[in-house]
């Protein structure tokens, strides 16, 4: 019996760790991480290479949202709900002048700088004015 129970106990001794290797490799492989045959896989260095995949600053969402406005609307309504925005987000002001002033800017492609002047206001400070008058 006791040579029986060595007999055993070695082929558990060279059964158990390929038994072990093998299922523990295709737990990896089934995980939904895991790389499918014919995927891409990106190094970092690809990563960095694509900053267009970056997520965008909350100034500038609203920056392209108030423009969109300005295309579909007219710049008063523009500037009105940036004037909104910086009230629901105190956290927008430091970047009111740079949002002012491209849709200032953008007034200007839609009007020409004449009309685009009219519809100026003391949104953060003369900024709306500032981009009109940018002519680059």
């Amino acid at each position: 019996m006791n040579q029986a129970a060595r007999r055993i106990g070695r082929s558990l001794a060279l059964v158990l760790p390929v038994v072990l290797v093998l299922s523990g490799t295709l737990a990896v492989t089934a995980v939904p991480w895991a790389p499918r045959a014919g995927t891409q896989v990106l190094t970092a260095s690809a990563e960095r290479a694509a900053p267009l995949d970056r997520p965008r600053a909350p100034h500038e969402v609203v920056r392209d949202r108030l423009i969109a406005e300005l295309q579909r609307k007219d710049p008063g309504t523009a500037l009105t709900s940036l004037q909104k925005e910086i009230g629901r987000r105190p956290s927008l002001a430091r970047h009111c002048t740079s949002i002012a002033r491209a849709l200032g800017r953008a007034a200007v492609e839609k009007y020409g700088p004449a009309r685009a002047h009219s519809y100026s206001r003391p949104v953060c400070d003369t900024s709306f004015a500032a981009g009109v008058a940018d002519i680059r």
